[in-house]
This record gives structure tokens, sequence and C-alpha cells, in this order.
């Protein structure tokens, strides 16, 4: 790839998924978004939807995988893009990178604001006493941030095995909180209510109030290019990565679904749920008594911590890569690796800082925080979306080890053709009557960080970013390594 080595591979096949699988974290993402779900399509979307996007979504899995296969950097998304564009290599790699920046940024500070908001609530269970503030979860969010990226400063290995821990934590919990809502409970709801439809959006059309439903899975399903960024830590890579986007997509979406039936058929007073703050801790209360639901929700936080974590990871890859392309200021600080840890130590800290920057309007406005970080899922999928589209206009595409044969460019344009209808989802009105409160803010965010990113280009970055660099000869590079 024309890259000097700095980063150790200690990331087997398992841990390549890991991080991926961690990331998507269908306990994290269906229980802070399940609640949306209920009042936007009701059951019969919750389940429905979830099967349809996640096949949508093994689309650009596999169409990403393809590409992670030819080009296994940490770059990722925007080195691949400068490779596959046929002009304008610099432009290309540039808003690629910046989209997969501004999303990794927003998804580590989301994923780390709703886990603080959890901690909150499982404190008011167990001291009825205890109010919750929007300044104290700020303040956890912080603290949550520095653990992290102190995890991530040590050995890669740590973050491998924390990774490996998350998985089984996962898997585990799903079961732990399937089983208590199957066999705990002595109602559950008929079979036929999984095709019950429910529009508390505001809108009068049960299309659109169905149609805006489908964001629960999309929510989600974000995340898992963090196998592409892995790449370089990765042994066997040009397959390992591809297969390990493939699987965390394949047992998130199995898994999910088992979660989101159990939940669905838990349902006791389905108004009541769907009203409260937090309907899927409700759903838990009402089915199961508040002792046990406290203890599952342990289980649901703990599950979002990981996710923070391995966003966190993924992030630092991201920017130790485009920054060492000078596509970031002060560039030579933050693609420095530790001599000791073998980390990027310094990009680790701007990884844990940027998002602290978003959480911070959550001070004085929650409605300010969620303008911050609802660029993250529009940002991530239209960052998957460049390289694939750019796959596409290719007639002489050279495939990796793992590749899709005469089904890539249909696969491509399945996957970029999904990722543009979910994202004019994302920037539709999503509740009516349209006020301060309720407002979409993902348009206003996303046009901020693509005008910001053009007027960077333009003014400066256009003259000494050309995209990817390349350091020499495989021979002069392979002197390089610094392993």
């Amino acid at each position: 790839m024309g890259y000097p080595r700095k980063l150790t591979r200690r990331f087997r096949a398992f841990d390549n998924f890991a991080i991926s699988f961690t990331i998507i974290n269908i306990i994290s993402g269906i229980f802070s978004s399940f609640g949306f779900g209920m009042n936007a399509g009701g059951p019969r979307i919750l389940v429905l939807g979830w099967v349809g996007v996640s096949v949508m979504v093994l689309f650009v899995g596999a169409a990403m995988g393809e590409i992670a296969s030819a080009y296994p950097t940490s770059g990722a998304l925007y080195f691949s893009a400068g490779k596959l564009a046929k002009r304008h290599q610099g432009a290309w790699s540039w808003y690629t990178g910046w989209l997969n920046f501004v999303g990794q940024v927003g998804g580590t500070a989301a994923t780390n604001f709703a886990a603080a908001t959890f901690i909150q609530a499982f404190l008011a269970m167990q001291w009825p006493s205890y109010e919750a503030t929007p300044q104290q979860t700020v303040g956890i969010t912080a603290a949550i941030l520095l653990l992290q990226a102190l995890a991530n400063t040590y050995t890669v290995r740590l973050v491998a095995l924390v990774n490996r821990i998350s998985v089984w934590w996962l898997l585990i919990g799903m079961v732990v909180i399937v089983g208590a809502l199957t066999f705990i409970p002595d109602h559950h709801q008929s079979p036929s209510f999984a095709a019950h439809f429910v529009n508390n959006t505001g809108f009068t059309s049960a299309v659109y109030g169905g149609m805006l439903g489908l964001l629960v899975t999309s929510w989600t399903f974000t995340g898992f290019d963090g196998s592409f960024h892995m790449s370089e830590e990765t042994v066997k890579a040009t397959v390992n990565a591809p297969r390990g986007i493939m699987r965390a997509i394949t047992c998130s979406a199995i898994t999910g679904l088992i979660l989101m039936l159990a939940l669905v058929y838990a349902i006791r007073d389905y108004g009541h749920a769907a009203s409260a703050d937090a309907p899927p801790v409700q759903i838990l209360v009402d089915a199961l008594g508040p002792g046990i639901a406290q203890f599952l929700l342990l289980i649901v936080i703990g599950a979002m911590l990981f996710c923070g974590l391995a966003n966190m990871t993924s992030n630092t890859r991201q920017i130790f890569a485009f920054s060492r392309d000078g596509a970031m200021p002060g560039s030579r600080w933050w693609h420095s690796v530790s001599a000791r840890t073998r980390t990027p130590v310094k990009a680790v800290w701007l990884a844990a800082a940027c998002p602290l920057v978003l959480v911070l309007p959550g001070w004085w406005s929650h409605t300010a925080f969620t303008a911050v970080v609802s660029v993250n899922v529009v940002g991530l999928f239209l960052a998957y979306a460049v390289p694939i589209f750019l796959r596409l206009r290719l007639d002489d595409f050279q495939a990796g080890p793992w590749n899709l044969g005469r089904y890539g460019r249909p696969v491509a344009a399945v996957a970029v053709a999904w990722i543009l209808i979910s994202n004019v989802l994302f920037m539709l009105p999503q509740a009516s009557p349209i006020t301060p409160d309720s407002f979409n803010y993902a348009p206003i965010a996303l046009a901020v960080v693509l005008i910001i990113a053009t007027v960077w280009w333009f003014a400066t970055a256009r003259r000494r970013f050309q995209g990817p660099v390349s350091y020499g000869r495989p021979d002069e590079v392979a002197a390089m390594d610094l392993i």
C-alpha cells in the first residue's frame, strides 16, 4: 500500500470481527432506539424492518469487504476512495475522510452519552431520591471518555482482549435478557402482535411513519468499518478484514432479531411503555419487576461502554492514517506511534477530546447535543457510499483475495442505492408538529460539515493534499519498517 509499517499485527481473525461486532452492538443500538420504533411503525416495523434493513446492510458490508480486501489499510474508506477515483483523487479522498472522521466522533459521543443516561437511570432506580441533570450526564460522559482513552493508550493486545470480552458480554448478555423476558413473565403478547402497526409520529401517512421506523435498524448497524480500519493490525488482513465485516453484520442481524422479538412480546401496557422516558427500561420493569430490570440494565450499560471503547479505537486508527497523509491540522502529532506500546497515543487522546467537545452543548440543551451528533449516521454512511460508488465506475477494479466475482458490481449498486434511501430518511422530519425540539437537525449538521470541508479544501488543502501518500517502492518502504 506504500506505507512503512508502524503498527503491530496482533489482531487475529476473531479480534477483527470483535471490534465491528462490538461497535454495531445490538444491545446498545436496540435499547437506545427501541422507543422511537414503538412510535414509528410499532412491532411490525421493528421486526420486519429489522429483517429487511439487515439484508440491505449485508449488501453494504459485502461491497465494503471487497474494497477492504483490495486496500487493507488503516485509512480504509478515504484511502480506497483516493485509489478508486479516476480523477480528482485528492478531493474524493478529502471529503470521504472528513465525513468518516466526523461520523466516528459523533458515534463515540452519542454512544457514551447514551451510556451516561442509562447509568443515571440505574442510579435513579437504586436511589429514588437521585435526580439526573444534564450537567451530571455530561460529567459522567467525560469520565467514560477518560477511561476509554486510557484503555486505548496501552498495547493493542489490551484492546484486542477487551474486544474479545465484549463479544461474550454481548452474546451472554443477550441470552440472559432474552431468557428473562421469555421465562419469567406470566403473560406474553400473542404471535400476531408482531404484525401490530402504530403511528404516533404525528404524521397522517402510515407509510411515512413506517419508513421512519426503519431508522431503528439503520441506527444500530453503524461502525462495521472498524474491521477495515484495523487492517494494518490484523494478520492476513486481505481475508480477515472483509470476513470480520460480514461476520459482524450477520451475527448482529441474527442475535438482534432474537432480542427484538423478546422485547416486543414482553410489552404489557403499550401506550405506557411507548410514552416513557426510556421505553425498553419500562418494558423490563413491567415484565420482570424493578429488581431484575435493574440487574439487566447493568448488562445494557456494560454493552454501551464496550461499544464506546471500540468506537474510539476505530476512530483513532482513522485519525492516525488521515494525518499520516497530511490531511489533518497538526498531522505530525497525530500519526506518531509510541515506541513502547506501538499505539498512536496522541491520536487516541484526540479521539477522546473531540467527542467531549461535541458532548458539551448537552450541558445547556439536549436539543443542541442532538443537533451536533445527528450527523453521526449520515456522515458514516456517506463515507461508506463514496468508495463503493467509485468502485462501480471502474471497469478494471483489481479485486483482492476476498471478492464477489461477477456479483461485485450488482452488490455495489444495491449498496449505494440503499445508502442513498436511508440517508434521505435520516434527514427528513421525524416528528410532527415540527418545533425547535422535534426538528431534525441532521441536514443542517451535515451542511455545516460539508461547508467547512469545502472552504478548507479550496483555501489551502487542495494545494498540499493529493490523496493517499506513497512513501516509495515496495523495497524502499520495507526498509523503513520499524517492526
